[in-house]
């Protein structure tokens, strides 16, 4: 978590991502095996594991909490925003009818955060970390990276006015999506963080799903089958001529991945 306890972002900003899950050693192997990275001891957190590429840390893994496993949590990708104050943002997320899993909490060294629900359910952290410095989990496109962040929910304009309030994020550009309506950009600080669009009634529960950088969608694609993954969507082209896939790894954890195709 070294990388999400640094306090160089601004309030707002995805500054850390997090795989809690039932298998840690799979899933250590699964990743590694998909977006190279490496993963190194979390240190001053026990059962904190720190998944790096070869020039940064960008996520944390560890297994579900037994508490959080009783009461049916499984496994999932959480993301951490910067927060200015943590004790007032979470307060404000209350005060507007959101929820909270854990109240502002300290970590010796690290810094503080909650673990908080938006309107819909939705689960994700904000942190104020203890260092200096800037992380660079969320770098689009920068493989082995964080490159997009995706919210699909019930209610995609109480969700957009929920993050803009409490984040300041602002209302991008907008991809018509038929029944669904909009594919509405999210935007921070003059960069694109990502999107929300309406849950389709069919599909999985409202939540956020992360995309991270490849160098080759085609060979991550076969990696993530080859590993016991499920690819539920293509790889297809997105606009600027990127590929994406959305998939759940062996445990059932849902992720995307985005880049060029080679071949």
């Amino acid at each position: 978590m070294s990388e999400a306890a640094k306090m160089g972002n601004a309030h707002g900003e995805f500054i850390w991502y997090e795989l809690v899950t039932s298998e840690t050693g799979a899933a250590s192997a699964f990743y590694g095996n998909v977006l190279g990275w490496a993963v190194r001891d979390g240190g001053a957190v026990p059962g904190y594991s720190i998944f790096a590429t070869a020039d940064a840390e960008v996520a944390g893994l560890m297994s579900i909490p037994p508490d959080a496993a009783a009461a049916g949590m499984p496994p999932q990708w959480l993301g951490y925003i910067a927060a200015e104050d943590v004790d007032a943002t979470a307060a404000e997320v209350l005060r507007a009818g959101g929820g909270q899993h854990v109240p502002p909490t300290d970590i010796p060294g690290i810094g503080r955060f909650a673990l908080l629900t938006d309107l819909q359910g939705v689960s994700f952290y904000v942190m104020r970390g203890a260092e200096e410095g800037e992380s660079t989990a969320f770098a689009p496109m920068r493989p082995g990276h964080c490159s997009w962040n995706e919210l699909s929910t019930t209610d995609q304009v109480a969700a957009l006015d929920f993050y803009q309030a409490r984040f300041g994020w602002e209302k991008g550009d907008a991809m018509p999506m038929g029944e669904q309506g909009e594919y509405r950009f999210i935007n921070h600080r003059g960069v694109v963080l990502g999107a929300m669009m309406t849950r389709p009634p069919s599909g999985p529960r409202s939540r956020w799903t992360f995309y991270f950088a490849v160098e080759d969608i085609d060979t991550a694609t076969e990696r993530t089958r080859a590993g016991g993954g499920t690819v539920h969507y293509g790889p297809a082209e997105v606009p600027g001529g990127a590929f994406i896939i959305v998939a759940s790894d062996p445990q059932g954890a849902a992720f995307g991945l985005v880049g060029p195709r080679k071949a």
